[in-house]
C-alpha cells in the first residue's frame, strides 16, 4: 500500500510546477534543485493529489528537497523492480513456479519418461541417495572449518530443523495422501520426490548461508548437485517429471519459510556475517548466459505413408542447453542443442515406440530490457534436425532422416540475481518431414521455461 500512496503523491507535483513555471519541459531526467520548490509546496502535494495531463509522474526527495521528474513507463518500471524485489515474491519466484509447472506437466509424464527409455534405458545408479546431503554436509563442513556465514551455530541450526520439519511433514503427508505408482512399479509413493525435496532444501541453506554472503558460486554448486539428484532421479525410474519438479518446488519453500520465521523469532541476534554487497543492477546489462531448458512441443498435422496409413503425433517433451553472447543490451550470438520425444501415432492408435528429434542450431539473439529485471527476448536461429529411426506396428519405418530447420521465438527474462535468472518461453520452428519420402517443410511449436547463469 506504501509504494502505491507514495506513486499516487508524485503525481501532482509536476502540474504545480508546470503551473507556477507555465514552461513545458521534458518528461525524462529533469530534476528542480532546492530553491525551486518550497516546503509549503511539498506540503501541498501531500494534501492535494492529482495526475498531470502530461501523464508524467514525480520522485519527490524530502531528504533533500529534490524533485525528478519520471515518464509514466520509467514510473512503471520502478514499480514493477519494486514489487519483484519484495522479500514475498523472492521467497516464492522459484518454489510456488516448480510446483505449479509440476502440476501442469502431471498429464505430460509419460512423454517426458519417453527420453530416458529411449536414450539410458538400463540406468541404474544410487548415488542420489548420497548426493542429496553433499550441500547440507558442505556448509556444515565449512562452518567446521571456520568459515564464517550468515548465522551462529544456534541459528544456523535451529534455521535448518524448522526447515526439515515442513519439508518433511509435507512430503510425507503428499505420499501418503496421493499414492501415485512409481514409474518402475516398486510402490505407490512416488508424489513427490523425498530425494529431490531434501536435495534443494539443503542447496537451499548453503545458498542462504554461503552464497548470500561469500560467493554466488556456493549456490550455483548447490544447487547444480540438486538439480542433478532429480535428473537421477528420473534415470533410475524411481520418479516422473512432475515428482521432481514438485519435490524442488518444496524444498526451496521449506527452506525459505524455516529462515524466515528464523527470522522473525531472533531478528538480528546470531548474524555473523553480512550479505554480498553487490553493484546495483543496470538496466542495460548485457545479457549474455547459458542454461538448460525444458519444455513441451506439438508438432501438428498428418503424414501420408501408404495409401491406407497416416502418421501423427501427440504432444511431447523437450529437454536442451542454450547459450549466447551479447555484444550490447540488445544483440548476441548463441546456440542450442535440444533433443525432443514424440509419442506416435498410426492411423489414430498409439504406438509403442517413439519418435525422437536431435536438433543444434546457432544464430542471433536479440533482447530488449524492459526494466532492471525484466526484459523480453526472441532469436532467429538455422541448424539440423534429425528423427531417429521409428518402427510402427504395420512394420513400416519413418524417421532416420534430416534436414535443415530454422526456428525463431519470444520470451519472458526475470533477473533474480546478478549472475542468476529464468526464463519463459514460446518457439516456433520449421522442420524437415519426419517420411523420408516427403519434402514438406512441418511447424513445431515449443513452450517452456530454462534457468541460466549469466556472465
Amino acid at each position: 500500500m506504501k509504494i502505491f500512496i507514495v506513486i499516487l503523491l508524485f503525481l501532482i507535483l509536476h502540474g504545480m510546477l508546470m503551473q507556477a513555471s507555465n514552461i513545458q519541459e521534458e518528461a525524462s531526467g529533469i530534476i528542480y534543485s532546492k530553491g525551486e520548490i518550497s516546503l509549503e509546496d511539498i506540503q501541498t502535494v501531500r494534501n492535494n493529489i492529482q495526475k498531470t495531463s502530461t501523464g508524467e509522474n514525480l520522485f519527490l526527495n524530502t531528504k533533500n528537497e529534490t524533485v525528478n521528474v519520471l515518464s509514466s513507463k520509467e514510473s512503471f518500471n520502478i514499480k514493477l523492480d519494486k514489487t519483484t524485489s519484495s522479500r514475498v515474491f523472492r521467497m516464492t519466484y522459484i518454489g510456488v513456479p516448480l510446483i505449479a509447472g509440476g502440476l501442469i506437466v502431471k498429464s505430460e509424464d509419460d512423454h517426458f519418461r519417453s527420453l530416458r527409455n529411449e536414450y539410458l534405458p538400463s540406468f541404474r545408479q544410487h548415488y542420489d541417495d548420497y548426493l542429496q546431503y553433499f550441500p547440507a554436509v558442505a556448509m556444515v563442513g565449512m562452518k567446521i572449518g571456520g568459515v564464517k556465514g550468515r548465522s551462529s551455530w544456534f541459528r544456523m541450526l535451529a534455521s535448518d530443523a524448522i526447515s526439515i520439519a515442513i519439508m518433511s511433514n509435507v512430503v510425507t503427508s503428499l505420499k501418503s495422501s496421493t499414492k501415485v505408482m512409481r514409474p518402475d512399479g516398486s510402490d505407490n509413493r512416488s508424489f513427490p520426490s523425498g530425494h529431490t525435496a531434501t536435495a534443494f532444501m539443503c542447496a537451499t541453506m548453503m545458498h542462504k548461508e554461503y552464497g548470500l554472503t561469500r560467493s554466488p558460486w556456493y549456490s550455483i554448486g548447490a544447487y547444480s548437485i540438486a538439480t542433478a539428484t532429480g535428473l537421477s532421479r528420473q534415470l533410475n525410474n524411481k520418479h516422473w517429471l512432475s515428482d521432481v519438479m514438485v519435490g524442488a518446488g518444496i524444498g526451496i519453500l521449506s527452506t525459505e519459510l524455516g529462515y524466515f520465521l528464523a527470522d522473525l523469532a531472533f531478528k538480528d541476534k546470531g548474524i555473523t556475517h553480512s550479505n554480498l554487497d553487490y553493484k546495483p543492477i543496470e538496466r542495460f546489462e548485457k545479457p549474455s548466459f547459458f542454461g538448460i531448458f525444458m519444455g513441451i512441443n506439438i508438432l501438428p498435422g498428418k503424414y501420408i505413408i501408404s495409401n491406407d496409413n497416416y502418421l501423427s503425433t501427440s504432444t511431447g517433451s523437450n529437454a536442451g542447453v542454450e547459450g549466447a553472447w551479447f555484444m550490447n543490451p540488445y544483440l548476441g550470438i548463441g546456440g542450442r542443442f535440444s533433443v525432443a520425444s514424440m509419442p506416435v501415432l498410426l492411423n489414430n492408435v498409439p504406438q509403442t515406440d517413439q519418435l525422437d528429434i536431435l536438433t543444434a542450431s546457432a544464430g542471433t539473439y536479440f533482447s530488449y530490457p524492459i526494466s532492471k529485471r525484466w526484459s523480453a527476448g526472441s532469436k532467429l536461429l538455422a541448424g539440423y534436425s534429425h528423427f531417429s529411426k521409428c518402427n510402427l506396428s504395420s512394420s513400416e519405418v519413418v524417421g532416420k532422416t534430416g534436414g535443415i530447420s530454422i526456428g525463431t521465438g519470444c520470451s519472458m527474462n526475470y533477473l533474480v540475481k546478478q549472475n542468476f535468472g529464468i526464463k519463459f518461453f514460446i518457439d516456433y520452428n520449421l522442420t524437415p518431414s519426419p517420411i523420408s519420402t516427403n519434402n514438406s517443410i512441418e511447424h513445431m511449436f515449443t513452450f517452456g521455461g530454462s534457468a541460466k547463469v549469466l556472465f
